[in-house]
């Protein structure tokens, strides 16, 4: 699947829109309400909660223009809230997601019209959000305490509140309506990545930059080359370029093999699949001209499931639901 982004956020209506028309200032208090979702079916109605998407948007193109850059992290999270709130509203969300997603967008716009510090920087799971990916969030994590954060704010803030999207179509439609945002999160969580590693930082706080991590995702019981989802693969050929592009020198690969928990956890079984994946990586990244030397592998079994897929039915769905558990973690040690 591809997605498509614009600039940094994505293409949705609101971005296109003419906002700013009528809004001479700033509301210096929360206010922002969409009408009860029973009242969502006239033309009247939703042309005031359009209204108050712009009335918001205009706040967040106020504090732009007041000289908060649009890369600072606060004020990209005002935004990708308001975006996720309108996308869903837009495509009929009867929930209290589009409300608060955003009231979150609102939260931030206040502070920072107040001059709070320190602002929040918590990304709260809205209208009960599965917690989805927690490999992505600690990546997120450890980007919120590195030295080229300043660069890669903007991507962070997005790919947090793009997190809590997919854990709420989780939520209400399973696996397939989730996975689009899932990949959406995942790339931006790359380019964070990338623009931290290449951050003008001072050089008294720069630091070895953090290895590249590429996924390879492989058929439900099945480890070979063939098994393995061709999409998956441009990952490590990103982060390959990424190498080359940023002239950084490899130290080594650390390959993990894991497995998914459909054989049941602890499955003795799943200890040698994982392994045998994890030999297929290592092959594959030997024809594409990594030294032999320089990789190492390891393998987990099902130990370290990174979706639960709770509840998810059919057997299919629940099948590809859990694919990203079916994975070579690939860890690309550099030094500049």
């Amino acid at each position: 699947m591809t997605v498509t982004h614009t600039t940094l956020r994505f293409a949705r209506p609101l971005l296109t829109v003419a906002l700013l028309a009528g809004l001479s200032g700033a509301a210096s208090a929360q206010q922002a309400q969409l009408l009860p979702q029973q009242q969502r079916i006239t033309d009247a109605a939703i042309h005031a909660d359009h209204a108050t998407y712009e009335a918001t948007q205009g706040r967040i193109q106020a504090l732009d223009d007041g000289g908060r850059p649009i890369r600072d992290y606060h004020l990209s999270k005002a935004q990708c809230w308001l975006d996720v709130s309108f996308h869903e509203y837009s495509r009929n969300d009867r929930s209290d997601f589009p409300q608060a997603a955003l009231g979150e967008s609102e939260r931030l716009i206040v502070g920072m019209e107040q001059g709070a510090s320190p602002l929040p920087t918590d990304t709260p799971l809205v209208n009960n959000a599965k917690y989805l990916r927690d490999d992505l969030w600690q990546r997120l994590r450890v980007l919120h305490g590195s030295p080229g954060f300043a660069c890669a704010a903007q991507q962070v803030a997005c790919g947090e509140v793009e997190l809590v999207h997919a854990g709420n179509e989780f939520n209400q439609q399973q696996w397939r309506h989730s996975k689009p945002y899932i990949q959406i999160a995942e790339e931006l969580v790359n380019d964070a990545e990338a623009q931290a590693r290449q951050c003008d930082v001072a050089p008294a706080v720069v630091a070895a930059p953090g290895p590249l991590v590429a996924n390879v995702l492989f058929e439900f019981d099945r480890d070979g080359y063939r098994d393995i989802r061709t999409y998956s693969l441009e990952s490590v050929d990103r982060a390959l370029a990424s190498i080359a592009g940023e002239k950084l020198q490899l130290q080594g690969v650390t390959l993990v093999g894991h497995a998914d928990r459909m054989q049941g956890r602890g499955f003795d079984a799943n200890q040698s699949l994982s392994e045998r994946r994890a030999r297929t990586v290592r092959e594959l990244l030997i024809g594409r001209g990594i030294d032999p030397a320089k990789v190492r592998y390891e393998y987990r079994g099902d130990t370290q499931q990174v979706q639960q897929c709770d509840g998810v039915t059919p057997r299919a769905a629940l099948l590809e639901c859990l694919l990203p558990n079916r994975r070579v973690e690939v860890r690309f040690n550099v030094t500049r």
